[in-house]
């Protein structure tokens, strides 16, 4: 081990020597970037640039820490996208099995509606048959009726034809010699079976129909299915999902003027009249939006300055009382973004995640509700995630605004 290190040093000694002058390397060259001794200085070095080896690591080393910084902040671009990406597939895996599982659910009552039509034709079937062979079977039994009584007539009149006694068969003759009369005997007419042949044609078309119409639509589902997008890049790709809100009159405190068509809100001083109502935040100053959002939807907002909430919560949190079920982000019922001083903050559940990002006067949302996934960005020139939740929600949410500060007011934007 020791004789390594002996030979590691006189290693590093020989390459801190100048190989022509032997001479210790402790002058840098700049023109010709390359260390030097005090020798070479003034012979083929003389009139460059030089510094002193210690002068010249300084100024490198902070030239390193910028490059540093540059790798840093490339890794955390990288890290962050990397974290994007997988929740993006992670989204695209829920999205992908809640597709299925809603395919399934309609074909499964597609299946059970063409079942129910079919014990419906069955029975309809079963019912004209039942009717029909009711009605032959009285006319047989009327039939066989009458072939009875003709048999009967036509014994005695055999058993007549052979009496001897000539005075008996005449006077029986007379009244058993009449022959059957059309009016003896109501006439039956037998139509012809019923035939089925027409409903089965018209099952056939049916069939034919339906698997036409499956054939097209399914067409049209595989078409739509390719083109299925992932969660929106630019701002352009969000405003596709772009919504309309306004905020509803009977939810906001009496701290709150609602102005702008109920499209924006401010914390006054002044009390507003507002009637009492069962849906009226009663102790803190908080609003929420008519419109509950599912499916894929987008909306932005301009605050004016910190002390303001932008949330998202289902319709049942709570409006009366001091306690966390009633404010927007204490409850595992909503989801909300703070602005704080030099930075933003996300509460769910009473549960604070601080961003370092510098704050924004406009954030944007994006719901994907079946998906599982809610997204807060700082929109400017270019859309900065600040944060994204994946989960999953069981029922509409209702976008709303906690304003706090005395004198703020938060703006939905349009985005038509």
């Amino acid at each position: 081990g020791s004789t390594h290190n002996v030979i590691n040093a006189t290693r590093n000694l020989q390459e801190n020597i100048c190989p022509q002058h032997k001479k210790l390397l402790e002058v840098y060259c700049r023109t010709d970037q390359q260390c030097i001794c005090y020798l070479c200085v003034m012979d083929e070095h003389s009139g460059h640039k030089t510094v002193s080896t210690a002068a010249e690591r300084t100024e490198k080393q902070k030239q390193l820490g910028v490059t540093q910084s540059k790798f840093q902040q490339r890794i955390q671009e990288r890290e962050k996208e990397l974290q994007d990406l997988r929740q993006a597939v992670q989204s695209l895996k829920r999205s992908a099995q809640a597709a299925v599982e809603d395919s399934e659910r309609i074909f499964t009552e597609l299946i059970r509606s063409i079942e129910r039509r079919r014990s419906e034709v069955k029975e309809l079937i079963r019912d004209q048959e039942k009717a029909e062979v009711s009605r032959a079977e009285g006319l047989l039994e009327q039939l066989e009726q009458e072939i009875a009584e003709l048999r009967r007539r036509d014994a005695e009149l055999e058993q007549l034809s052979h009496t001897e006694d000539h005075i008996q068969f005449l006077q029986s003759c007379q009244s058993l010699c009449v022959p059957p009369g059309p009016g003896d005997f109501p006439s039956i007419t037998v139509s012809p079976l019923v035939s089925f042949e027409a409903l089965r044609k018209s099952v056939s078309e049916l069939k034919e129909k339906l698997e036409d119409v499956c054939q097209a639509e399914l067409s049209k589902i595989s078409i739509t299915v390719g083109e299925v997008h992932n969660e929106p890049r630019t701002r352009e790709d969000f405003l596709q999902y772009s919504c309309q809100l306004t905020l509803d009159p009977n939810t906001a405190h009496k701290r709150l003027r609602l102005s702008e068509g109920n499209r924006k809100v401010a914390n006054v001083k002044k009390i507003q009249p507002y009637p009492d109502h069962p849906e009226r935040f009663e102790r803190w100053e908080q609003v929420l939006c008519r419109e509950g959002l599912s499916g894929r939807c987008y909306w932005e907002a301009e605050w004016s300055r910190d002390g303001i909430l932008i949330a998202l919560s289902y319709k049942e949190i709570s409006r009366k009382g001091r306690s966390n079920d009633c404010t927007l982000g204490g409850n595992n019922t909503s989801w909300s973004l703070f602005r704080n001083f030099s930075c933003y903050s996300f509460l769910h559940n009473d549960e604070n995640t601080e961003i370092p990002d510098p704050p924004s006067s406009r954030i944007g949302v994006y719901l994907d509700h079946r998906a599982g996934t809610l997204s807060f960005y700082s929109v400017s020139d270019t859309m900065i995630l600040l944060h994204r939740v994946q989960t999953t929600f069981t029922q509409p949410l209702y976008p709303g605004f906690w304003v706090y500060g005395d004198g703020t007011s938060v703006k939905l934007c349009d985005l038509g």
